[in-house]
């Protein structure tokens, strides 16, 4: 099969590759790295391969902002930490880094929006940001309620409040100020049953001004967008049915029987109830969220139970957090702090011009975030869908005509089981770096690339850290590791034995058998099409029934006694490790790069221009390998698991 037959995907002339930024109070969990970080990595590392290194950047970092930040620094402090608030941060930065880093995750930069260079063009950044959203007329200056302990004379910020989210079929576990751990929005009025974090107490709604992002102004926009995205094989169905769920107009959920009731209050504005007799709820649909701001008021004098339904409402872009990115003074708004979701929203931006050495003034950063030759690839959480696949998105429309909007990839949760775990729920998550006490980081990583993230919630079952589990002799976290320590270690072993006892190392030189030839093509097209569609299950699957298949092929034709068919045999399988080990290096680098180092070639291997091509372009004749002593393994097992 030739490359050209099909049509291939079209690849930008440079990437930037983001994942999602942990918070700076906590350690990575087994959900950070196999739920996000895992996935930006492997599809950086294949773009690297696929459009040339020096045209990618993957960037991440720490953030470092926000009250849960501080709470995290005040109990570190009681159980003895000893350091200022930066320390606490930094220590947390740094441990992250070096768990990233026993993974193999392998960012350009691991930056930390509140420390070094890159914080210190992060405040730029912000302040840049503020000042063009707010001169193009994006910003209002809103007088809102805020939350406030009269017990602790302070304002509670974020998650220093918490109560039961008010968006209606929100099965949120927790809801704070004015955000769920889903990432539904609301206004802190709208936040049932609040409670003080800090006394245990209902806390007192004083008023205060803050800046908001216009972000409904955006709908239409969205809607040509989300529409655009539909037809296109990149965007994942829960992203696209995310964000029409907010682009719905504003509505409020009330009792069946209380309609009629309201259609009756005064100065009530105008809405459709559509007929439902099979529901509960009815649905009170406004034009407008002045409207239902204005019912809500109505029916909360009146005493109507109510639910808010989702719809794209104003980004709140400031609060008095003090542990915060400073906001400009504008309109005598002063000693405001940018609140942490909106601020991590061009933190990649922010760490896309520490890594190429900017500084504050250079412009180094627009040919990858304004160039129609690149792309921006974010990896993130479902949860996170609002704030990077709705705000961010009405956030770059409004800041400039020439800001590439980014191909967002949403991954569904990662459980624990079968239960969705966080450091701050009742269900504890493994952290990270324990899991490589018991698996090695490629097992893991094969493991994690495997999970079928894109289209459902995937049970993460290590039997190491699983008490019911401790008598299983089937740990289902190990099984897509054995395709590179049983399967492929067992071809590449096998290839390189035999051609030191049949040619003494040296490479025979040959044509490729056209059935080889043809299954390899084959094989190397239908993986560039999943990984642009981000399919990574399905380019599991791929390589799986590649390499097994090559290994029955050398099962079958091994035996033969032929000196001529053993070297037609070596120079086809040779050609397989060489597609498959290119094809591996972005998901399992250290073995996959052992490989090439015994196969005495360069880093051309990874390269693309010489995918189809067989071994043969990357030598010459009398190309000898480096010796593999007996029981040498390219991929092994942790050592946990061979006793």
């Amino acid at each position: 099969m030739s490359e050209n037959v099909v049509s291939r995907p079209v690849f930008p002339k440079r990437a930037v590759v983001t994942a999602g930024m942990p918070y700076g109070e906590k350690e990575l969990h087994f959900g950070h790295v196999g739920g996000n970080f895992l996935h930006a990595d492997v599809f950086a590392r294949f773009m690297r391969d696929r459009i040339g290194s020096e045209n990618v950047l993957f960037v991440s970092g720490t953030d470092c902002y926000g009250a849960g930040v501080m709470l995290g620094y005040e109990r570190a402090v009681e159980e003895g930490f000893e350091g200022s608030l930066e320390d606490f941060v930094e220590r947390n930065h740094l441990n992250q880094k070096e768990t990233l880093q026993k993974y193999y995750i392998a960012p350009n930069l691991y930056g930390a929006s509140a420390l070094g260079e890159a914080g210190r063009i992060h405040d730029w950044m912000s302040a840049d940001v503020f000042n063009r959203l707010y001169n193009n007329g994006a910003l209002k200056l809103v007088e809102t309620m805020q939350f406030f302990d009269s017990d602790k004379g302070v304002f509670l910020n974020g998650r220093q409040v918490t109560g039961i989210c008010p968006i209606q079929g929100c099965k949120s576990e927790k809801a704070y100020a004015d955000e769920c751990s889903l990432g539904h929005q609301y206004s802190p009025e709208e936040l049932i049953n609040p409670i003080s974090v800090l006394s245990g107490k209902t806390p007192e709604r004083v008023a205060v001004k803050n800046w908001f992002f216009d972000l409904p102004a955006f709908t239409v926009e969205m809607e040509k967008l989300v529409e655009k995205w539909d037809k296109d094989s990149q965007y994942r169905k829960v992203l696209l049915n995310v964000i029409r769920e907010f682009l719905k107009k504003p509505s409020i959920y009330v009792r069946k029987e209380a309609v009629d009731d309201i259609r009756l209050y005064p100065d009530m504005p105008t809405f459709e109830a559509p007929d439902d007799d099979e529901k509960a709820t009815w649905e009170l649909v406004f034009d407008n969220l002045t409207d239902r701001e204005k019912a809500v008021s109505i029916l909360s004098q009146n005493g109507v139970r109510y639910r808010t339904g989702k719809t794209l409402v104003p980004l709140r872009l400031s609060g008095n957090v003090s542990w915060g990115v400073p906001v400009p003074e504008v309109e005598g708004a002063s000693d405001l702090t940018f609140w942490v979701w909106p601020e991590s929203l061009w933190a990649p931006i922010s760490f896309t011009k520490a890594a190429l050495n900017d500084g504050l003034d250079g412009n180094k950063w627009e040919n990858w975030w304004k160039s129609e030759d690149a792309n921006i690839f974010q990896f993130i959480g479902e949860d996170n869908i609002y704030f990077y696949g709705i705000a961010e998105m009405g956030m770059f429309m409004a800041l400039d005509d020439n800001m590439t909007i980014p191909i967002i990839v949403p991954n569904r949760h990662l459980l624990f089981g079968k239960t969705k775990a966080s450091s701050s729920g009742e269900i504890k998550p493994p952290m990270a770096a324990e899991l490589l006490e018991h698996y090695t980081p490629e097992q893991l990583r094969m493991h994690f690339f495997n999970a079928s993230l894109s289209e459902r919630n995937v049970g993460f079952e290590p039997v190491a850290f699983m008490p019911e589990k401790k008598d299983d002799k089937f740990d289902s976290v190990v099984q897509e590791g054995n395709l590179l320590t049983n399967v492929f270690n067992r071809i590449v072993r096998s290839c390189f034995y035999t051609l030191q006892n049949h040619n003494g190392g040296t490479y025979p030189m040959g044509t490729i058998s056209a059935k080889v030839q043809d299954r390899a093509n084959e094989t190397i097209l239908a993986y560039e099409r999943f990984m642009s569609e981000f399919a990574f299950d399905k380019t599991f699957e791929l390589l799986n029934l590649y390499l097994r298949d090559a290994n029955k092929d050398w099962a079958a034709r091994s035996k033969s006694e032929n000196p001529a068919e053993i070297e037609q045999l070596l120079i086809d399988t040779f050609h397989v490790v060489k597609v498959a080990a290119t094809l591996l290096h972005p998901i399992a680098p250290a073995g996959c790069d052992m490989v090439r180092e015994y196969l005495q070639v360069d880093e051309r291997l990874w390269s693309w221009e010489h995918i189809f091509k067989p071994l043969d372009d990357l030598i010459e004749n009398g190309h000898k390998f480096k010796f593999l002593e007996p029981r040498v393994d390219f991929f092994s097992k942790h050592p946990s698991q061979l006793s």
